[in-house]
């Protein structure tokens, strides 16, 4: 360790301020860990609807002015301490006074190029006003500036870019460039052009000091067609950039042990019986002898909505129950909702309600997540530190976090779970079956549980593994 730098991290959503996904957990939780070794303040808008009382939110006494296009954006800088992290805020009207975080269900908001250019301008200027040794990027909204930075060479700061989910890039129409004030000679094929359009994801990749992905197998799959999202070639092209470093969750926040979310926290299966006990009770759900699947996440294709919705009536059919809680697409969650008024062994539940979650993760027995891809996933490790089973397609960070059953060996530290290869309705059907027939077995599949409650899946590992990456490019700066 070469001394106690310092370093910006950045996100759009930061948990428990702004929330629509795991970036937002993320962005929570690998700071704190990284705080360890390194003084790190992190980033963010401040949206309008985050309790500024609640958190202790004060302004900074920073303002500046942002000249964007021909065009002058007002800046004021708050901060606030949370969990001993330093949180900074960045607040302009046009970034910040909006309901969502990116636009109604239906959509984004078409000015998202211009507020979300804001807030990478605006972590420019805090770079140029404070001394970081690296600023940490997170997702094609904070994707233009290691470009600002690359115009700006007095500026020492060194840039890692992660990629959390390459299917949401940041495109917009080529006029983008002129009311952003990015220069025409940028907008070429091997820089931020896209089939006609601008997209911020290419800034990211092409100027970032370093780049990672949230899963090594996800760093794989991304350099393909099948998951590259148009984007494989230049990632290609860019791939000694590249590393695969795999999430992990916060195992104070997502703990059993001591939930204050659940009805009583619980170390073994007798105590999660009592929680069980609870849940059926709750939502008034018959037979708890049965096994309980859950699904939790969003409705949406990439979640794997479309087999789901196809194998439920199947699934419905055999002696287990189904709960689901999620949002997204309204057709997904009409279909559900059209099944689960058939059967009663399927209970469904809209909307995010992260108390609801943690009681459902307490109960469950096995954990649903048949996404068609997934560049990491966490409900898969807090299901497995609630002692819930996941049953997975084995697809980017989901193969590198739960390993087949078949396979189960108590002495090693990874997870298990049931795993299918292939993404269709008999797969993941007979993927059920398995499951059913692992929970009559109790023996085994209670020494799987216990086994995966103990399983580390905290970010001690993978943030070794940042830190590591953070050096390398400390020791380029020193270098030059």
């Amino acid at each position: 360790m070469m001394g106690n730098a310092r370093v910006l991290f950045a996100a759009s959503e930061v948990y428990p301020f702004a929330k629509s996904g795991g970036l937002a957990d993320v962005a929570y939780s690998l700071p704190k860990t990284l705080n360890e070794t390194y003084d790190v303040d992190v980033i963010m808008p401040l949206y309008q609807f985050i309790d500024r009382e609640a958190f202790g939110i004060q302004e900074m006494g920073e303002t500046f002015d942002i000249i964007m296009g021909k065009k002058i954006y007002p800046v004021r800088v708050y901060i606030c301490k949370y969990e001993e992290m330093r949180c900074l805020f960045v607040y302009t009207p046009l970034l910040c006074d909006r309901e969502f975080l990116y636009g109604p269900p239906q959509g984004g908001y078409e000015d998202n190029d211009i507020r979300f250019a804001l807030f990478n301008y605006a972590i420019l200027e805090m770079v140029k006003r404070d001394t970081y040794a690296i600023v940490h990027l997170n997702d094609w909204q904070t994707a233009l500036l290691p470009l600002l930075l690359k115009n700006k060479p007095e500026i020492e700061t060194k840039s890692l870019f992660t990629i959390h989910n390459l299917a949401y890039q940041g495109i917009f129409e080529k006029k983008a460039l002129a009311r952003l004030g990015i220069d025409e000679k940028y907008f070429h094929m091997d820089c931020l052009e896209f089939y006609g359009k601008m997209n911020f994801m290419k800034a990211g990749i092409a100027f970032a000091d370093k780049i990672t992905t949230v899963s090594p197998t996800y760093a794989k799959e991304i350099l393909t067609p099948e998951f590259g999202c148009g984007l494989e070639g230049f990632l290609q092209y860019h791939s000694d950039k590249l590393t695969g470093i795999v999430n992990g969750i916060d195992t104070e926040h997502f703990s059993p042990y001591n939930d204050k979310m659940l009805l009583k926290p619980y170390t073994d299966l007798r105590g999660k019986a009592v929680n069980k006990s609870a849940f059926f009770e709750e939502i008034k759900m018959k037979e708890e002898q049965r096994p309980l699947i859950i699904f939790i996440g969003r409705f949406t294709w990439q979640k794997g909505l479309e087999i789901f919705i196809d194998a439920l009536p199947d699934m419905a059919q055999m002696a287990c129950n189904i709960v689901v809680l999620g949002d997204g697409e309204p057709q997904y969650y009409d279909a559900i909702k059209a099944i689960a008024q058939k059967h009663d062994n399927i209970y469904l539940e809209s909307g995010y309600d992260e108390a609801l979650s943690h009681r459902m993760y307490a109960a469950s027995d096995f954990f649903l997540m048949p996404s068609l891809f997934e560049p990491c996933g966490l409900a898969q490790m807090i299901a497995m530190h609630y002692g819930s089973i996941p049953i997975v397609h084995s697809v980017g960070g989901l193969a590198d976090t739960v390993y087949d059953h078949a396979a189960f060996d108590s002495k090693s530290q990874k997870g298990y779970g049931i795993v299918f290869t292939k993404p269709d309705h008999d797969a993941l059907l007979d993927a059920v079956k398995q499951a059913l027939l692992l929970y009559g077995t109790k023996t085994t599949y209670s020494k799987i549980v216990n086994h995966n409650m103990q399983c580390d899946f905290s970010w001690r590992e993978s943030g070794k593994l940042y830190i590591k990456e953070y050096e390398k490019l400390r020791e380029k700066g020193l270098r030059g």
